[in-house]
């Protein structure tokens, strides 16, 4: 009997063991499985948010409470498709406004591309690239005096600018004189002292007297042109801010015809040229020669004399104040010759560390916008082209400035053929 209740005992006992493994195996599955299903919706924050508080406040599944542990199951399962779902309905959101978003962005497109007039190529040798830059809006605020000044001598936006001093009466007055005989209405001398505006008042010379502008305009009482030149630069700026086109011109100039019946206006800036022939007016190829380099030792390169920076017309466009803040900037920190900065900045390419000016430029017909060289050593010696007459003479190649201005007067004007014979070609050192 006592072998029999033993072996009894045992049986139990075994049993007992047998079911405490099944159900812990079974409670450590179950454990897996909310745990993948978790992992699986909410790989990222379910743990350390809401799924935590979730499955604290779950009642704890004893080894003896497999219908519970069911039960858990379930809550949890619920709670996770309802959040899943939630997720899914964000989802779809975020994607109907991104569409509608792409949408908004292909209509811009189209409606920007509406207003862009889009042209094909036409046939070889018919495509011509754009030549002219748009103008800058008017900005009158910069100078409401000068403003208003141009409103009542300019034509058409366009007028002639040249600065003055003092020390330049005579030759002034030459420049003037000749410009009223041509009947050019729209001029203006930039005073840089009040001698030069009583100057200019007296004689009928429309004139603008610049404001003190922390000691710049002492510039014009200094003898020096340079100066003056560097100084011109800042002031065309304003013109130009204005949306006003400027012929500036030196005060060594005869003026025979109208210039702005001349000009083309299809560029920024539209230059006369100190070349003195087609060649070297409008460029040629130079070749240099390397005899080191055997069979290539010729390189052909490209050369043009340069514009003069004395007489230019220049449009209100952004490469044109672009050009105009160059070389103020450079000429306030460089000592350099304005006309030579002025074409550096006007025709360097761009190159690695250095960005070039994107401006269109056409050079004057030589023979029109004449410099002296062209005059003195060409002109008066050829027959042919001594009958043309000019609009401008500019004397920018002699020294003697004002007796040469005289006699171009008097050769043009006044019909004297033998009024520039007795001058050298050149100017004696």
């Amino acid at each position: 009997m006592i072998g029999l209740r033993e072996r009894e005992g045992r049986l139990m006992k075994n049993n007992s063991h047998s079911l405490l493994i099944s159900i812990i195996v079974t409670t450590v599955i179950i454990g897996v499985l909310i745990g993948c299903i978790l992992l699986f919706y909410f790989p990222n924050d379910f743990f350390v948010s809401q799924s935590i508080t979730s499955i604290r406040l779950l009642p704890f599944a004893g080894p003896k409470t497999q219908e519970n542990s069911t039960e858990c199951e379930s809550k949890t399962v619920a709670l996770l498709s309802d959040k899943n779902a939630e997720l899914k309905k964000q989802l779809r959101e975020l994607t109907e406004r991104l569409r509608i978003a792409e949408q908004g962005k292909d209509q811009t497109e189209k409606e920007f591309l509406a207003l862009v007039k889009q042209e094909k190529a036409g046939p070889f040798g018919t495509v011509k690239a754009l030549r002219t830059n748009p103008i800058v809006a008017p900005d009158e605020s910069v100078n409401p005096r000068l403003a208003n000044l141009l409103e009542k001598i300019a034509v058409k936006r366009e007028i002639i600018v040249t600065l003055a001093n003092s020390n330049v009466k005579e030759i002034l007055e030459i420049w003037f004189t000749n410009i009223k005989r041509v009947g050019i209405p729209n001029y203006l001398v930039v005073a840089l002292d009040d001698e030069i505006a009583k100057f200019c008042e007296s004689n009928q010379v429309p004139f603008y007297k610049r404001d003190p502008d922390n000691g710049i305009d002492t510039v014009g009482k200094i003898p020096n042109g340079e100066a003056v030149s560097s100084l011109k630069f800042r002031i065309l700026r304003e013109f130009l801010q204005l949306g006003y086109s400027v012929l500036l011109s030196d005060i060594d100039i005869v003026y025979l015809q109208n210039p702005f019946d001349h000009l083309y206006r299809d560029s920024d800036v539209e230059s006369m040229s100190d070349g003195h022939n087609n060649m070297t007016a409008y460029g040629y190829n130079d070749v240099f020669n390397d005899p080191g380099m055997g069979w290539s030792s010729g390189v052909f390169t490209r050369r043009i004399f340069v514009y003069n920076a004395g007489f230019f017309y220049i449009r209100p466009t952004i490469p044109s104040i672009e050009l105009l803040d160059r070389v103020a900037a450079r000429l306030l920190k460089e000592k350099a010759w304005d006309q030579v900065v002025f074409n550096e900045e006007l025709f360097h390419p761009s190159y690695p560390g250095y960005d070039g000016l994107h401006a269109a430029k056409r050079t004057m017909d030589i023979y029109l916008f004449m410099n002296s060289r062209v005059l003195f050593k060409t002109v008066r010696n050829n027959a042919n082209l001594s009958k043309l007459k000019p609009v401008i003479i500019h004397l920018n190649y002699h020294r003697d400035k004002l007796t040469r201005m005289k006699a171009v007067v008097e050769y043009y004007v006044n019909g004297n053929q033998d009024a520039l014979k007795p001058f050298p070609d050149g100017t004696p050192r």
